[in-house]
């Protein structure tokens, strides 16, 4: 149901805001990461309210943001570690974590857009259409990059179990 331009900004927020929340946990598994890319977010939204509280679908406008930001927190997080480990070894062994978190451990190593579309797909319930909406996407293109992320998924968990890491 597309909300109403007279629909405050404060309505909207208290709506969707822990949505966003979940999709960035969702997305970077870490919570108050999460919480600052839905505030995040929700500021741009706000701040250009009079533009995106006319479109037919807001929340859309507002979780692209927030894919882009965690996209970038992604690729950012992904550098520091790279850095990270060229100066300092770590020879820690880890545990696994618990199905849930090994799925989503998995999610968040996919492509960007593989991340993205899984997390709106399977986190959010969003029908193909609603993902390629937001991802700004044809719905073949949704379908697809759901079905290599599953490929991956299923092949990057299976060697976890096999202990082939």
């Amino acid at each position: 149901m597309p909300i109403a331009v007279t629909q405050s900004y404060e309505a909207f927020f208290r709506e969707e805001f822990p949505k966003m929340v979940a999709l960035g946990l969702g997305l970077t598994g870490e919570r108050e990461t999460a919480r600052d890319l839905a505030q995040e977010a929700m500021l741009r939204g706000y701040q250009r309210w009079d533009t995106v509280g006319r479109f037919d679908r807001p929340a859309c406008w507002v979780r692209r943001v927030l894919i882009n930001l965690a996209t970038d927190h992604h690729r950012r997080r992904r550098t520091e570690r790279t850095n990270e480990s060229r100066l300092v070894r770590d020879d820690r062994v880890v545990l696994d974590d618990p199905d849930d978190e090994r799925w989503w451990d998995a999610v968040r190593a996919l492509p960007d857009r593989q991340r993205a579309a899984v997390a709106l797909h399977y986190l959010e319930d969003r029908s193909i259409a609603d993902v390629a909406e937001i991802l700004g996407i044809a719905e073949g293109t949704v379908k697809s990059t759901l079905a290599k992320a599953r490929r991956k998924l299923e092949h990057d968990l299976a060697g976890r179990e096999d202990g082939h890491e």
